[in-house]
């Protein structure tokens, strides 16, 4: 009987050491529900209503950084499907602020961009069509609360696009 019991609890304990060496104590980022999602290659698809709005108050209460603006062409929705946890929501957003928020969003010394924002159908007809200028310190300037961003700024006017992700 010794025998037998010496075995069970060499097999207990190879059947644990092995159970807890397959165990990682770095969360495997595709099933780890606990991290951050936002970010400016956050996966997944955009999904919402279609409606494309013009109210002020949601983008100002989420970005002090327009300022008090003149009007607004944007569209919102959450990324991904019915997936359990925390959403990750999208704003894309064309903005005409005034030329005192225009000139504070200059001075964050965008430059040049090639690059085109991924919007919406329904706000992609307000994306101003002459040169947009990007830069670090502009996006920085519209990251508040758990929002982040990509900021445009025309470079003929006074119109800021936004490409947001935020919980």
């Amino acid at each position: 009987m010794s025998h037998r019991r010496r075995a069970l609890a060499t097999a207990a304990a190879l059947l644990t050491l092995t159970a807890a060496g397959a165990c990682s104590t770095q969360p495997d980022p595709s099933t780890d529900r606990t991290r951050s999602t936002v970010s400016s290659a956050a996966p997944g698809t955009k999904t919402g209503t279609g409606e494309v709005r013009t109210d002020l108050e949601p983008l100002t209460k989420r970005f002090s950084a327009l300022g008090q603006p003149v009007s607004a062409t944007w569209m919102s929705g959450t990324l991904g499907g019915d997936a359990p946890g925390p959403s990750t929501y999208w704003i894309d957003a064309v903005v005409e602020v005034t030329p005192e928020t225009a000139a504070t969003l200059r001075a964050a010394a965008p430059q040049p961009t090639a690059g085109t924002p991924e919007v919406e159908d329904g706000v992609r007809s307000a994306v101003p069509s002459g040169r947009l200028l990007t830069s670090k310190a502009l996006d920085a300037l519209f990251a508040q609360g758990s929002f982040r961003a990509t900021a445009y700024l025309a470079a003929d006017s006074d119109t800021v696009v936004l490409v947001a992700l935020g919980q």
